[in-house]
């Protein structure tokens, strides 16, 4: 009896024990399961990663191998009514890996750019120039002529593969390309364009067998080049390293995907986003790719139905569409993404509570980078005890002016205080390496902080601003540098002010981003001065903005000023601009909207500029 009741009062006693931890760890860390099984999902995939990388699956295009060798008859890639299986994306890269090789000379180490739309043929161009060792340059189609021979220049690519559709473009630069000695192949049977080369029909007659001899790449080097808007004003090549690309590969994962998942994307795969986050993803998990050659809102849902989708990729502005459409009885599970506004969230996850929206933060230069795993709206992620184990971080409190980090009298940066908004830095090391900008030293080394917390320590500088608020959720601010985010594109404000400043009525112009009600990131607006007896000409200007800027850099807004602020070092101001928009009742200056419908820039009177700000006039 005696030892019953022994054993009762220590059960008891365990048991209390154990509900006031419970009840404590409730109160001071809410979130700690959800943090601790992530911390061990996140362990599991590296555990699986060492494993197979000492099986020889090392980079991104072992583990493709891998998976066509174990999965052939696999559906990976579906598109506009084609199916290729794992194993005939393979064979037909070796065709294209043939053709680079015995034609074009193509060996390991040389640059290839890469000018094409969604479609199967750029992920097997990509794999079959890999297959050979060079390193590809993803082009944004969007970029005219000035910045497109920029990033040859930039990355140093001899050769250029464009695609059918996109070899129209080219007519312009065709003379300065072969100036500068680059090969440029078409993947199509013929070419108008005189020097240019044709692919497909010399890739029907190649043998889709393996290469013999595929040369093996090093985890540590250098496995492609991502163009990123920066403040020069022109991409920048961002050099994607071997380990950086696998690691993008876990992606889909981590917000749950499954190797029976139907994945659509409809971004453009010259974006990191889509081709190592979402194929990369496909290929991690073994998964179906449902590729769209560009997003559309009115087809979205009945791809998904059509396509049996369970899981899609969103850049903010993609939802924003999607909340506006009909929803139809789809099966989607997952969307996993970046950029959503905490108002498109909280819309969509009303329309589509039964979907599990996986919000997330990265960069092409770095690996630092957060997903949010709970069901919180608005943040990007977390930064609790668990989540620094995996990848080491801070926030440096900055002066809020220059938004250079605050040093101490010894030098040494200062952490932000939860609560305070903070630049985000992480230490460069060999999990975290920053390879740099190719052509580019002086960008390269602005990107890096020395000497932070202590002599000798590096961190890269991500050069966003960033929010740990009291329950350690992280929230996305603002980014610094002359480059704004809008439809889904960084615009480079020095690049815009170069176009805009050739026009002969203009003497000065002063690009910046303004935030317009219902919009994720920042519309365009210029200041402008006027040439002296010059007037504005709308028209002219609406053309030559088609001629030389993707529409996105377009500015909506313009603000005419007798002249431009600049600081005690001439660098134009920007902050007031900012602040004031595009308001009639704040900016006393003559201001103008761009109507499309017109092709011109029209007076913003405050009626406009309420519709505008209603929605009943959508931009």
């Amino acid at each position: 009896l005696t030892m019953m009741v022994w054993v009762t009062w220590m059960f008891t006693t365990f048991a209390a024990g154990l509900f006031a931890i419970l009840v404590f760890q409730r109160m001071t860390y809410p979130l700690f399961w959800e943090d601790l099984i992530y911390y061990l999902n996140l362990r599991k995939v590296g555990k699986a990663l060492k494993s197979r990388m000492q099986r020889g699956v090392i980079t991104y295009l072992d583990s493709f191998l891998y998976q066509a060798k174990k999965m052939p008859d696999k559906a990976f890639i579906v598109f506009e009514g084609q199916t290729l299986t794992y194993q005939d994306v393979d064979k037909r890269s070796n065709q294209f890996a043939k053709v680079f090789r015995t034609k074009g000379g193509l060996k390991k180490g040389d640059i290839v750019a890469l000018l094409m739309s969604n479609e199967p043929d750029f992920i097997c161009v990509w794999f079959g120039l890999s297959k050979l060792g060079c390193e590809v340059a993803f082009l944004n189609f969007n970029i005219k002529s000035k910045s497109l021979l920029y990033c040859f220049e930039s990355c140093g690519a001899k050769s250029l593969v464009v695609g059918a559709d996109l070899v129209s473009s080219l007519g312009e630069v065709l003379p300065s390309l072969k100036e500068n000695a680059i090969e440029v192949w078409v993947t199509d049977i013929g070419c108008p364009h005189e020097g240019v080369n044709t692919l497909l029909d010399k890739v029907e007659q190649a043998s889709d067998m393996a290469l013999p001899d595929c040369p093996r790449a090093d985890l540590m080097s250098n496995f492609l080049f991502i163009f990123t808007s920066g403040t020069t004003g022109l991409p920048k090549a961002a050099r994607v390293g071997h380990l950086k690309a696998v690691m993008c590969m876990a992606f889909l994962r981590l917000c749950g995907a499954r190797s029976d998942d139907n994945i659509y994307i409809t971004l453009p795969l010259y974006h990191m986003t889509a081709s190592l986050l979402g194929i990369g993803g496909c290929i991690q998990l073994g998964a179906t790719c449902i590729l769209k050659k560009k997003f559309s809102a009115s087809q979205f849902w009945k791809d998904c139905v059509k396509h049996n989708v369970t899981v899609f990729q969103y850049v903010g502005e993609l939802c924003r569409y999607l909340v506006n459409q009909p929803e139809r009885a789809h099966k989607v599970r997952v969307a996993a993404g970046s950029g959503l506004r905490a108002d498109v969230w909280r819309e969509f996850a009303r329309r589509f509570g039964k979907i599990n929206v996986r919000e997330a933060y990265g960069l092409t230069e770095a690996s630092i980078g957060f997903v949010n795993y709970t069901n919180e709206i608005g943040p990007i992620g977390r930064a609790g005890y668990f989540n620094k184990l995996n990848m080491p971080f801070e926030f440096l409190s900055c002066d809020p002016q220059t938004y250079e980090p605050i040093r101490t009298d010894s030098g040494r940066c200062v952490k932000a205080n939860k609560g305070e908004t903070g630049l985000l830095v992480a230490p460069v090391s060999v999990m975290n390496p920053f390879l740099g900008y190719a052509g580019n030293t002086l960008q390269s080394e602005k990107k890096l902080l020395r000497d932070v917390f202590k002599e000798g320590d590096v961190y890269f500088n991500t050069g966003d601003l960033m929010l740990q608020d009291h329950r350690d959720f992280v929230y996305f601010r603002d980014r610094i540098g002359d480059t704004f985010r809008w439809k889904g594109e960084n615009v480079a404000t020095t690049e815009v002010s170069e176009i805009l400043g050739s026009l002969e009525f203009l003497q000065e112009v002063n690009v910046y981003g303004v935030t317009v009600p219902g919009y994720e990131g920042r519309a365009g607006m210029a200041a402008i001065v006027l040439k002296m007896d010059q007037k504005l000409d709308g028209k002219k200007l609406y053309n030559h903005l088609v001629q030389s800027l993707p529409a996105y850099s377009w500015p909506w807004f313009l603000r005419i000023q007798t002249s431009i602020d600049v600081t005690e070092t001439f660098k134009q101001q920007k902050r007031k601009l900012v602040q004031e928009g595009f308001s009639p009742e704040a900016v006393q200056e003559s201001l103008y909207f761009l109507d499309l419908s017109q092709r011109d820039y029209v007076p913003l009177t405050q009626s406009l500029h309420d519709d505008i700000v209603s929605g009943k006039i959508r931009l």
